[in-house]
């Protein structure tokens, strides 16, 4: 009996739990001593054993029961591809993004360096990866990586992921060091996109970028991080994660780029969304304010909130009210996500999710769980 059996779902983020050698086979010497040097000694026991015990019969026994309980490198089909389908049967999930782990980290810290070279070499060897894992079944979807920091080669960057089988494209919230988010030179990226009908979509990164790293300095004790993924945050900075995707939102929209590009799709996820009522409320409180004065926005064929309900797709995280959300926003926003196979997600994000939509009408609750995600993902 899968763990989710009543309904159609699409999971909005999924992860890779990569391993030493992951890119051995797409990477150059550069990129390919970097990445093993990250799995250091310090944590090498540990994922020997998660890697041996896959191969152990009496563990694997304990799959099916197991699924929402195992975490990390433990999980079924957390690095081998083969058996990332028994874990979606398990799931009960219609289809997946899966986006890297610890090349999602690696690659935004590369993003704001200044080895190019290093940073769209590893995006590439990371594209070629996640594809390949992805491969073995279609209702895995890739989640491939295009850097921003280069003008000139984010739209090549973006080909070359497309040409590979990208379902979506995974760019940095952070703006990049030199320009916006929005400068008109990546409207070539974005036109791809549009084309293809592929989202573009943001995803939590970096802990230490979303506050400076001075606010751990407290006078406190320190404070263990939450252990799931690399992706790891502590309550002061988990208050802070949604001022990255509002910053990069707000350019979208108030630059225009959502304008020039209808049926462009943005996903932000494990985001959260609790902010989202406010901030499209916010959106037509700067448009009112400042419309008059500024030419970028006089040229809006919508309300800047608007553009939200008509293109962006969120995902909650399961210990927000998701209900109330879409209550304060609109129905066609908010998507399920498992973070799959990450501490994050919890044992039962589902229940938690079904239990703060339970109010909501039958329609909704299905463009929750289904049409919003299908919506976003197009052709992909």
């Amino acid at each position: 009996m899968p763990y989710i059996e009543d309904r159609i779902v699409h999971d909005a983020d999924s992860h890779v739990m990569e391993i030493p050698g992951w890119l051995d086979e797409f990477g150059t010497r550069a990129v390919r001593d970097a990445f093993n040097a990250r799995f250091g000694k310090g944590h090498r026991g540990g994922l020997d054993r998660a890697i041996g015990q896959q191969d152990d019969p009496a563990f694997r026994a304990g799959d099916a029961a197991e699924i929402m309980a195992r975490k990390n490198h433990d999980a079924t089909g957390a690095f081998r591809r083969e058996d990332r389908p028994l874990a979606l049967d398990l799931m009960g999930i219609a289809s997946q993004l899966v986006f890297p782990t610890s090349t999602n980290v690696w690659l935004e810290e590369l993003e704001h360096g200044d080895d190019l070279e290093l940073l769209y070499d590893t995006a590439s060897a990371t594209n070629r990866a996640q594809t390949e894992f992805c491969a073995v079944d279609v209702r895995l979807r890739p989640v491939c990586y295009v850097p921003l920091a280069s003008l000139e080669r984010a739209p090549a960057a973006a080909r070359k992921a497309l040409d590979a089988g990208a379902a979506a494209l995974l760019v940095p919230w952070a703006c990049p060091k030199e320009h916006a988010t929005s400068h008109i030179a990546l409207d070539a990226l974005w036109g791809l996109a549009a084309e293809a009908r592929v989202p573009i979509l943001f995803h939590v990164g970096v802990a230490d970028r979303v506050l400076p790293r001075a606010h751990k300095n407290n006078g406190l004790p320190p404070v263990p991080d939450f252990h799931g993924g690399e992706e790891n945050f502590r309550s002061v900075s988990y208050m802070a994660i949604p001022h990255g995707p509002m910053q990069a939102l707000s350019m979208l929209i108030l630059d225009g780029v959502l304008e020039r590009f209808e049926s462009l799709r943005i996903g932000v996820i494990e985001l959260g969304a609790s902010w989202l009522p406010g901030f499209m409320r916010q959106l037509d409180s700067a448009g009112e304010a400042f419309a008059r004065h500024e030419a970028r926005l006089a040229s809006l064929t919508l309300r800047p909130g608007e553009y939200v309900e008509r293109q962006v797709r969120v995902t909650p995280y399961p210990t927000e009210p998701a209900g109330w959300i879409i209550g304060q926003s609109a129905p066609g926003i908010c998507m399920f996500s498992s973070d799959f196979p990450h501490v994050e997600g919890g044992r039962n994000p589902y229940g938690r999710f079904r239990r703060t939509t339970a109010e909501l009408s039958v329609d909704d609750q299905d463009r929750f769980f289904r049409g919003n995600f299908e919506d976003l993902m197009g052709t992909a």
